[in-house]
């Protein structure tokens, strides 16, 4: 996969809506920051457009992002928020543009999908918090100082408090996945994944645990599961259960959907819909180590 160059101050940072309306005042404080790190930062057209539910319409959306990939002078592309609606546009992305003139691509949720089409692509991007996440109480937040680190060439590891359902050990492979919903939503579609000698990120937001426990055996069924080198659980946020219960907490059924493997699995990943939310580069090689001490992760 390839790597976009690292970020320097005075370098071009864009920002667009691809999926879900975005009110200005979850964008503005942190395009006001990332100026006040140096670089330059221009908006997409069309990023506080209404358009029912989606920031302006298909063609606005993509027109937007468009212009992005094309950019030569941009080294960035960072996502206003998710929400729904790449889906709807990344088919007819081009990138005969970027490939002269790679860029980070920068969001989680939906833009999972768009992730998915980057790897496609050959190309990292980086699971990270969206502009919202980047303040709190008018200071910058760690998973915006982190995101800055990653986009700047820093290396550094991420340790996770031990877990009493991880399953110990060592492995090493490109990070891959995403959005639980959204990953699977992308089986048997031109952008399913190759999870193969890979270690998987999955989170997740509202579902309910009976879906939950449907998508993971469906992944298992797809074969999506079995050839794993580890996997990673960032944040099940916000979960919902039946009147009458599931039975299973996130954590067990999804070592119930993996229990015929062996590959280590770390719980409780700081990444998701989570205030605390670290990035990850997907398509870039990591070391991830399991013990009942805890876990780390490390790009290699």
């Amino acid at each position: 996969m390839l790597k976009p160059a690292n970020l320097k101050e005075g370098n071009r940072i864009r920002i667009v809506s691809p999926a879900g309306k975005v009110k200005e005042e979850k964008v503005l404080p942190a395009m006001d920051l990332l100026r006040q790190q140096g670089y330059e930062v221009v908006l997409g057209k069309h990023v506080f457009d209404t358009h029912f539910q989606f920031a302006g319409t298909d063609e606005q959306r993509l027109g937007d992002l468009q212009e992005a990939l094309d950019d030569p002078d941009c080294r960035a592309i960072i996502c206003s928020r998710g929400g729904y609606g790449a889906v709807r546009i990344a088919e007819k992305l081009v990138f005969t543009a970027f490939r002269n003139h790679p860029k980070w691509l920068v969001g989680f949720s939906d833009i999972t999908l768009l992730h998915a089409l980057f790897q496609q692509k050959g190309y990292c991007s980086i699971h990270g918090a969206m502009p919202a996440f980047y303040l709190k109480d008018g200071q910058p937040t760690e998973s915006f100082t982190t995101l800055m680190d990653i986009l700047t060439g820093k290396n550094q590891p991420i340790d996770c408090p031990a877990h009493p359902l991880n399953r110990a050990g060592k492995a090493t492979g490109q990070v891959t996945g995403g959005n639980l919903s959204i990953f699977y939503s992308l089986l048997g579609t031109p952008f399913e994944p190759d999870t193969r000698g890979k270690i998987l990120f999955l989170e997740d937001l509202s579902e309910y645990l009976y879906h939950l426990d449907r998508i993971m055996h469906s992944l298992r069924m797809a074969g999506k599961l079995q050839n794993l080198s580890g996997m990673i659980i960032g944040g099940f946020t916000e979960m919902k259960d039946n009147d009458s219960p599931f039975g299973q907490t996130v954590e067990e059924i999804i070592l119930n959907a993996v229990k015929e493997y062996n590959f280590p699995v770390c719980f409780d990943f700081p990444a998701g819909h989570t205030d605390r939310n670290l990035p990850l580069v997907f398509g870039a090689g990591y070391e991830l180590h399991v013990s009942s001490q805890g876990s780390s992760i490390r790009k290699t």
